[in-house]
C-alpha cells in the first residue's frame, strides 16, 4: 500500500526556518490582491483601527506636549530616543538570524557605527552652544574646547576602528551578507542623520520652527486619514492603496487653514520663538523680533459693518511664511511617505516595527517628517534667516571660534582700534 506524499508531506527545514522568520509586521500581498483596492471606506474593520490609531494618538500628543513644555534640551533628548527606535527597525529589517548566530558581536559594530555619527553629528551641532554654557567655568571651558578641537580626529578614529574589526570578523561564504549588512548600515545611517541634523539645528533655531513643521505634518496626516476614512473613493498612488484623492485634497485644505493659525498661536509664546544659545534648561525671554509683532490690517467697511465686530485685524508675519510650509507639508513632504510605502512593498513588509498600536513603528510615523525637517530648515535660513551679518551673528561666531585668550586679544585690539578712530574725529 502506498503512502499519499500529497497530503501528508514533512516539512522541510527551510519551510520551517521560513515560517520561524516571519515577523509580526510582514504582509501577505498575494492576498492583498485577490482582496482588490482597499479603500478605508470599504474596510469593515475601519471603526476598530480607527479606535485603536485614536488611542495610541492620544498617548503620544500627550507625551509629545509635555517633552515641548519641558524644553529644548529635553526635546533634543526625545528626538535622540526616536532615533534610535528608528535605526533598530532598520537594522532588523534585513537581518538574518542563522547568519548572525555565525557571526558574534556583528550587531555591536553596526550600534559602534551609529554611535560615532551621532558622536560626530551632535558635536558638530551643538559645539557652539556647549561653548556658550561653559563658559563660566575656565577649566572646564579648556576641557570642552579641547575636545570640540579634536572631536573630528576622535570621530574620525572611532570609524576606521570600526572598519578594521569589520575587516577582521569577515567570514568564508559569508562575504556577501556581511558586505551587504555594512553597506545597509551606511544607508541608514545617512537617511537617519541627515534628518537629525537639520531637526536639532531647528531646535535651537527656536522651538516654534521645529514644533510648527511637525505639527503640519501630523494635522496632514490626520486629515487625509479622516477625509479618507469617510469620503475616500479614488485611489491616489498605486504604492498607498488606501490613499485617495478626497483625503489628499481635504487635507492640504486643513493644512493650510491650521498652519495660519497655529503660527499665530505659537508665535506668542517667547519661550517658543526664542533661540537657544546655550544649554541650560530655563525658560527663555527675548525680544521676538519683526516676525513675531503683530502688524494691523484694516477690514473693508462691509466687512467690519455687517460681518465682524472689528474694523482691522492682526497678523503676524511669520503667519506668511507659516503657508509656504504648509504648501510644502500638504503637497510635497506626503511623497516621504510614498517612498517608505514602496520600500515596504519590495520587502514585503506592512510596518518597519509594531512599537506603536495603529500606526507601525516609529519609522512608519517620521517618514515624511525627515522630509518636512529638511525643507524647514532650508526654508528658515534662505527666507527668515537675515542674509546680512549682525552683531549677534558676530559675536556668536566669535564665542564659537575663537579661545577666551583669542577673545581677550580681539577685545584689546578692538579697543586700540576705537581709541585711533576716536582721535582721527
Amino acid at each position: 500500500m502506498q503512502k499519499d506524499h500529497g497530503s501528508s508531506a514533512p516539512s522541510t527545514p527551510t519551510s520551517a526556518r521560513l515560517r520561524h522568520r516571519r515577523r509580526s509586521n510582514e504582509f501577505n500581498f498575494e492576498m492583498s490582491k485577490t482582496n482588490g483596492n482597499h479603500l478605508l471606506i470599504n474596510d469593515h474593520d475601519k471603526y476598530k483601527s480607527m479606535w485603536i490609531r485614536a488611542c495610541s494618538s492620544l498617548w503620544m500628543l500627550g507625551g509629545f506636549l509635555l517633552i515641548i513644555y519641558l524644553g529644548h534640551l529635553y526635546i533634543l533628548a526625545m528626538v535622540v530616543v526616536i532615533q534610535i527606535f528608528m535605526a533598530s527597525e532598520l537594522f532588523n529589517l534585513l537581518r538574518r538570524a542563522h547568519e548572525d548566530k555565525r557571526l558574534p558581536g556583528f550587531r555591536i559594530l553596526n550600534w559602534h557605527f551609529y554611535f560615532t555619527a551621532m558622536l560626530f553629528v551632535y558635536g558638530r551641532i551643538l559645539s557652539h552652544q556647549l561653548v556658550n554654557t561653559v563658559t563660566s567655568d575656565k577649566i572646564f571651558y579648556k576641557l570642552v574646547s579641547k575636545l570640540i578641537k579634536y572631536q573630528m580626529v576622535i570621530c574620525y578614529f572611532l570609524y576606521i576602528a570600526g572598519v578594521m574589526w569589520f575587516i577582521l570578523t569577515l567570514k568564508k561564504k559569508m562575504y556577501k551578507y556581511q558586505f551587504g549588512q555594512f553597506a545597509w548600515t551606511h544607508m541608514i545611517l545617512i537617511v537617519v542623520f541627515t534628518q537629525s541634523a537639520f531637526t536639532v539645528a531647528n531646535i535651537f533655531e527656536g522651538i516654534f520652527w521645529f514644533l510648527l513643521p511637525a505639527s503640519l505634518i501630523a494635522v496632514n496626516d490626520v486629515a487625509a486619514y479622516f477625509f479618507g476614512f469617510f469620503f475616500g473613493k479614488t485611489p491616489l498612488i498605486k504604492l498607498s492603496p488606501k490613499k485617495t484623492w478626497e483625503g489628499f485634497i481635504g487635507a492640504s485644505v486643513v493644512t493650510t487653514i491650521s498652519a495660519f493659525v497655529l503660527a499665530n498661536v505659537f508665535g506668542h509664546f517667547q519661550w517658543l520663538t526664542c533661540p537657544r544659545k546655550d544649554l541650560s534648561t530655563g525658560w527663555l525671554l527675548c525680544d521676538p523680533g519683526p516676525l513675531f509683532k503683530p502688524e494691523y490690517y484694516p477690514l473693508p467697511g462691509w466687512l467690519s459693518r455687517w460681518v465682524l465686530p472689528w474694523k482691522e485685524v492682526a497678523i503676524l508675519p511669520v503667519q506668511w511664511h507659516a503657508l509656504c510650509l504648509s504648501l510644502f507639508a500638504s503637497s510635497i513632504a506626503p511623497f516621504g511617505g510614498f517612498f517608505a510605502s514602496g520600500f515596504k512593498r519590495a520587502f514585503k513588509i506592512k510596518d518597519f516595527g509594531d512599537s506603536i498600536p495603529g500606526h507601525g513603528g516609529f519609522t512608519d510615523r517620521m517618514d515624511c517628517q525627515m522630509v518636512m525637517a529638511v525643507f524647514a530648515y532650508i526654508y528658515h535660513q534662505s527666507f527668515v534667516v537675515p542674509q546680512d551679518y549682525t552683531v549677534e551673528m558676530i559675536i556668536n561666531e566669535i564665542l564659537r571660534s575663537l579661545t577666551l585668550e583669542e577673545q581677550q586679544i580681539l577685545y584689546t585690539k578692538l579697543g586700540q582700534i576705537l581709541q585711533e578712530r576716536m582721535v582721527e574725529l
